[in-house]
């Protein structure tokens, strides 16, 4: 089975924008995730996706390879189905381009669920607590019996006002970790789906996905790296390289 990891990355972000070009210790952000994500035994090869010649061309600077895709993308799924059309694999996988720290680990936990036949999409959870309920900076989700997602939400859920005795210290919450993988087939027919009030209202893309009656196959982890959304976020990174 090929593997391909592709690192959709954009210039203009609105929260923080020339991110992916931003000095850490020596090396910008691109790269270090571009080594991460090769350290994994699993990826045939790592390919980033982006749209701006600035980073088209720090990519190759550092001998990594970079394919240019259309700036009218609005998700990285967009732009890794982009990438798919072109390249002969099975499954890819969307590695996010602002975790500078990414754990190699994750993709080989992610990729070795693809053994199983009844799998198109997966992605990564941890498990979470009620203490983050609330953040809506942090995406929360509920499983079936198959670790198949039942939904992702912002707010809290389940929701627990009825709550009997013991019931939530014997409920495993669980918190989205937003790394996905995609069979070749299944990526480039969830990029032709048109955009559902769901997936508006949430700001989730993977409700489209599952409002047209796709699964999710949740890995479980207990590995998590920060991510870099805003300026803000530098300082914490910088601290653990």
């Amino acid at each position: 089975m090929k593997i391909v990891g592709i690192i959709p990355a954009r210039y203009e972000s609105s929260r923080f924008p020339g991110k992916p070009l931003i000095d850490l210790k020596g090396k910008t952000m691109i790269q270090r995730v571009y080594e991460g994500a090769s350290r994994s035994a699993l990826l045939s090869e790592v390919i980033v996706a982006t749209d701006d010649q600035r980073i088209f061309d720090e990519v190759t600077s550092f001998g990594g390879k970079v394919m240019m895709t259309s700036k009218n993308h609005t998700t990285g799924t967009d732009r890794c189905g982009e990438i798919a059309k072109s390249i002969k694999a099975d499954v890819f996988i969307n590695i996010q381009g602002d975790e500078p720290l990414i754990d190699y680990r994750q993709i080989d936990q992610l990729a070795s669920v693809f053994d199983r036949k009844n799998v198109n999409i997966a992605t990564l959870g941890i498990k979470s607590n009620l203490n983050e309920a609330n953040n809506p900076n942090r995406i929360k989700m509920v499983l079936d019996h198959e670790s198949n997602a039942l939904y992702f939400s912002r707010s809290a859920i389940p929701n627990v006002a009825n709550a009997k005795g013991n019931m939530m210290n014997s409920f495993d919450f669980y918190r989205h970790i937003g790394v996905y993988a995609y069979r070749k087939k299944t990526l480039l027919e969830i990029i032709q789906l048109e955009k559902t009030k769901l997936e508006q209202i949430e700001s989730l893309e993977q409700l489209r996905w599952m409002y047209h009656g796709y699964k999710i196959r949740v890995v479980q982890t207990t590995i998590e790296t920060p991510n870099i959304d805003v300026p803000e976020d530098v300082e914490s990174v910088m601290r653990q390289l």
